[in-house]
């Protein structure tokens, strides 16, 4: 089975379909994307964008969400943005916070403690933003 992610003006992905392999493979069994995409297009209009991904990760970063995106420049799947301080990684396609996340203490893993960003502490005072929850 085959997963295509289908695409709106915006790149934004508006839904993911599963393809049999056999409606994304040539005469030869090969598989191929441009006629998994002709199938997609098939059902779904001529004028539908649509992008290949995969449930194992194995392309395009990572398997695409509904309201992730496409980024073509990459040819990546992206998340939606987490915060609005968070920036576009491009060698992982993955958000960054502008500030490092603490290590926890063995103590603090062991206590079930973790941290969480938060946009307005570090909207407030760009020197913080992790916050330790502790359990």
């Amino acid at each position: 089975m085959a997963h295509f992610a289908q695409l709106d003006s915006d790149n934004v992905v508006t839904q993911v379909i599963v393809v049999s392999d056999s409606d994304t493979s040539d005469i030869n069994g090969v598989e191929s994307e441009s006629i998994g995409v002709a199938f997609c297009q098939q059902l779904f209009g001529a004028e539908t964008v649509w992008k290949q991904t995969s449930i194992t990760n194995s392309m395009r970063f990572r398997y695409a969400t509904i309201g992730g995106s496409y980024n073509a420049e990459l040819d990546a799947f992206i998340t939606r943005q987490p915060f609005s301080s968070w920036t576009l990684n491009n060698s992982t396609a993955d958000w960054d916070p502008p500030i490092t996340k603490p290590t926890l203490t063995d103590e603090q893993r062991a206590a079930g403690s973790f941290y969480r960003w938060n946009e307005d502490a570090y909207q407030a005072d760009n020197t913080t933003g992790w916050v330790l929850k502790e359990m």
